[in-house]
C-alpha cells in the first residue's frame, strides 16, 4: 500500500523493489539504514556505500559508464507530483524531550486480537540503563499511519494506554492519558515516558492502547494490544527530534 501511494504521489513509472516485512534483503546486504549499491549487467556489485549520496553516485556512473553531455535533471522528467493528503494538522502537540541515549526495542502488534487495522503504530525505546541494569526509562510513542487517512479526534476521549501485569516487571505509571488538545483534530504522535524495573526478567511488556480511529467519514472506538520486548530492534533506526539533524548526512560518504 505504501509503495502504491508513493508511485501515485510521485507519478513515477520506474520499477520499484519492495523488501519483505522482515527486512530480509536489508539484513542480507549489510543492515545499513540508507545503503546504496550499483550492479553491473551481470549482477556483480561494483559500487557499495553505507549512506546514499546522489552527487557521489553521479560520479560513480560517469566512471563506470562515461559522462553524458546533458545530464537529466528532475525538471526534465516533467513529473506530475501530487501532494500527499494531509488528514489533520501537525505541530500542535509538543514532542517529549528525551535525555541520554535511547535504543529502539522490538515491538509486536497483536493483530489476531483486533478487528481493525493498527492505525496507530507503536515505537518503543529504552535508555541504555534498562538494557544494562534492568532499571531505567522506556519511551512509548504512537504514530498514526498516514496510509489510512486517520486522525486523533480531540472532541472525544483522549488516547489512553494501560500496562497489563507482567511477571517480574514493574512499570510506572501503569496507566496514562494523552494530552487535551484544543484543535478538533490532529495527527501528532502521542508519547509517554515510563519508569521500568525489570530486574533480570525477559518477559515482554503487554500494553493496550485505547483510542478513537477517525476519518472525516467515520469514527470508531478501538482497543489494541502490543508487546514490547527487551531486544534491540536493528531495524528500528533512530528518531530525530525537533531541530536534530542526522550527522551522517553532513559527511562525505566516501569517508565512512
Amino acid at each position: 500500500m505504501h509503495i502504491q501511494e508513493a508511485k501515485r504521489t510521485l507519478g513515477t513509472e520506474i520499477p520499484w523493489l519492495c523488501d519483505t516485512m522482515g527486512n530480509s534483503l536489508k539484513h542480507a546486504i549489510g543492515d545499513a539504514s540508507n545503503s546504496e549499491y550499483v550492479l553491473d549487467p551481470q549482477g556483480k556489485i561494483v559500487r557499495m556505500r553505507d549512506w546514499s549520496d546522489p552527487a557521489v553516485l553521479r560520479k560513480d556512473l560517469e566512471t563506470l559508464v562515461g559522462p553524458v553531455e546533458h545530464p537529466t535533471q528532475i525538471v526534465d522528467l516533467h513529473m506530475k507530483v501530487e501532494e500527499a493528503p494531509k488528514n489533520a494538522p501537525t505541530g500542535i502537540v509538543p514532542l517529549l524531550k528525551l535525555e541520554g541515549q535511547f535504543l529502539p526495542l522490538k515491538t509486536q502488534a497483536q493483530v489476531a486480537k483486533s478487528q481493525h487495522p493498527f492505525y496507530a503504530k507503536l515505537r518503543a525505546e529504552a535508555d541504555r540503563s534498562v538494557l544494562d541494569t534492568g532499571k531505567g526509562k522506556v519511551y512509548v510513542g504512537f504514530f498514526l499511519d498516514p496510509i489510512y487517512h486517520v486522525f486523533w479526534n480531540n472532541q472525544v476521549a483522549p488516547v489512553q494506554y494501560e500496562i497489563i501485569g507482567t511477571k517480574g516487571v514493574t512499570v510506572s505509571p501503569t496507566r496514562g492519558v494523552g494530552p487535551k488538545v484544543n484543535e478538533p483534530k490532529d495527527a501528532d504522535p502521542r508519547e509517554f515516558l515510563l519508569e521500568v524495573n525489570r530486574g533480570t526478567s525477559t518477559e515482554p511488556i503487554r500494553l493496550i492502547l485505547h483510542y478513537f480511529g477517525c476519518t472525516d467519514k467515520w469514527c470508531t472506538k478501538i482497543a489494541q494490544e502490543y508487546l514490547i520486548s527487551w531486544t534491540v530492534d536493528r531495524d528500528g533506526g533512530r528518531q530525530f527530534r525537533d531541530g536534530e539533524v542526522d550527522p551522517r548526512s553532513q559527511l562525505d560518504p566516501r569517508a565512512r
